[in-house]
């Protein structure tokens, strides 16, 4: 039996203040645990197919998961906007440009109320649809940032690497922070619908006291 369904979980209405920063200046925030669906890789992600075939499977198990969790529970869910941790053996790579060394954790947030067993679900509907390599890859997992400092980027990806050095190399000093995890981005638009002068990407860092 199909359960009613209640109003929609939107975790960018639920935490406006991780998800909806300033564009005009970096702001410090507390980040709570959250759950995501993740997949590892590495490479350009222009150019490297595991990045591609992640974005899909990630998408795939993601709906599949929704549309149990309306039949089942009657709970529907915002899919989420696509989000990346993003690291490399020397950080100024974020800042050259050079993405054929950078590593990547792909995210999609699900609510507290899909587990595991939903997932595993999911991802073999997903399969019986369409074989993937990432599913293999796909996991459940917690992320837990914290403090955290952000800010809205407008416009090109490749116009992101002022700002990641203004944050890193003036800003952070400044504040006596520095790393305390990967780079983190969430990507509000959609590039394949919009313009690249209007998208829309959350620019996040973990941080810890220097000293």
């Amino acid at each position: 039996m199909t359960e009613p369904v209640t109003a929609k979980s939107d975790v960018k209405r639920e935490h406006p203040d991780l998800y909806a920063p300033s564009a005009k200046e970096f702001a410090l925030v507390d980040v709570p645990p959250m759950q995501f669906l993740a997949i590892d890789g590495e490479g350009d992600p222009n150019t490297a197919p595991a990045y591609r075939d992640a974005v899909e499977a990630l998408f795939g198990v993601a709906y599949a998961a929704k549309f149990a969790s309306r039949r089942a529970l009657g709970r529907d869910v915002v899919v989420a906007p696509l989000e990346g941790l993003w690291w490399a053996d020397d950080p100024a790579a974020f800042t050259t440009g050079e993405r054929g060394a950078w590593k990547w954790t792909l995210l999609l947030h699900q609510p507290d109320w899909i587990e595991r067993d939903a997932i595993d679900a999911a991802i073999a509907a997903t399969r019986a649809k369409r074989g993937r390599p990432a599913l293999d890859l796909l996991r459940l997992d917690v992320v837990d940032e914290g403090r955290s400092v952000q800010i809205l980027h407008i416009g090109p990806y490749r116009d992101e690497a002022p700002t990641l050095a203004r944050l890193h190399d003036e800003w952070m000093p400044r504040h006596g922070l520095t790393f305390n995890g990967p780079h983190h981005e969430i990507y509000l638009s959609d590039a394949r619908r919009t313009a690249p002068e209007r998208l829309r990407t959350v620019l996040r860092q973990p941080v810890r006291p220097a000293t």
